[in-house]
């Protein structure tokens, strides 16, 4: 991911790789987005892709409606076929565009371990998506969503099931071109003194070992103690020993847009931070600073929780 390397031409002996990576790819444009920013890590770590698409179980789904609207009976036999073209189409869009990426960069297709390469393979399901993705996620490394265009879309469902379904590292990828090089080699801690911060910190290790340059950025609280991104700092030198540490302080405009600014103004390819809340609500799991990062950061957000 973003330039992860210092000039070695593998990853260094004994850190965790990021090897097997999933992919729910829906048909839609916007998985070109999630293609480019897992390709960044595939090309890292020679990562296995599972690329996961879902068709939507259209006869459970119309029973259901049938169920409850008894007048809509007769036009059921249409509706079925309707929504079952609709699934076709967009389930041959989603595989013609994911095996055309993999043409395009050379990415194997197999499902089994090879010696060298980017390897892929395509699995389909049918049912809910966002309950595939969790069962599928829960044996991955890493789970590459996109961000969509729809403040309230299903990106939003699906990175509420990858982070709390799963315990994995979800890697959301920006919804438009970036406007941080990815190839900058600079990882960036939003750094809080929590145990959500401090578990995407460790979802992200694989990408601080090989980075160029770690920024940690902190807000000084009055009642911080000062000394939690110091132990950071320190903590983080003896995997990489290019850690800075970059106080935000206080302004009049929004710490979001503080936090980005900088985070661009350091070359940022990669953001790391906590999915606060502790609820299965989407409202607490994205709600505040979380989901104004995920809608208006231009570069790829690294979050556990």
């Amino acid at each position: 991911m973003m330039g992860l390397s210092r000039g070695d031409t593998e990853p260094p002996v004994g850190i965790s790789m990021t090897k097997v990576v999933l992919l729910p790819v829906s048909g839609a444009p916007a998985d070109r987005h999630v293609f480019t920013v897992a390709l960044t890590v595939g090309r890292a770590f020679e990562s296995h892709f599972v690329a996961l698409h879902v068709r939507p179980d259209v006869r459970r789904d119309i029973a259901s409606l049938a169920a409850s609207d008894g007048g809509m009976a007769s036009g059921i036999d249409t509706m079925i076929d309707r929504m079952e073209a609709d699934a076709d189409a967009r389930e041959k869009a989603a595989s013609d565009s994911w095996h055309a990426f993999c043409r395009e960069n050379t990415i194997a297709i197999g499902d089994l371990p090879r010696e060298k390469g980017m390897t892929a393979e395509w699995v389909s399901e049918i049912g809910m998506e966002a309950d595939w993705l969790a069962e599928h996620g829960r044996v991955s490394d890493l789970i590459v969503v996109g961000r969509g265009s729809d403040r309230w879309g299903p990106d939003y469902v699906l990175m509420e099931a990858a982070l709390m379904d799963t315990g994995k590292p979800v890697l959301v990828a920006p919804s438009r071109e970036m406007l941080t090089p990815v190839d900058g080699g600079v990882v960036g801690i939003a750094w809080k003194d929590t145990r959500e911060a401090a578990g995407a910190v460790r979802a992200a290790m694989p990408f601080i070992r090989v980075a160029r340059h770690v920024t940690i950025f902190t807000v000084l609280e009055n009642d911080d103690d000062g000394k939690s991104h110091l132990r950071l700092a320190k903590a983080l030198r003896w995997h990489n020993p290019n850690v800075t540490i970059q106080a935000l302080g206080e302004h009049s405009r929004l710490p979001v847009e503080v936090l980005l600014d900088a985070a661009e103004q350091a070359g940022c390819g990669l953001l790391v931070m906590g999915g606060y809340g502790h609820t299965r609500l989407r409202e607490a799991v994205f709600g505040g600073f979380t989901r104004a990062v995920l809608e208006n950061a231009p570069l790829p957000v690294l979050m556990a929780h």
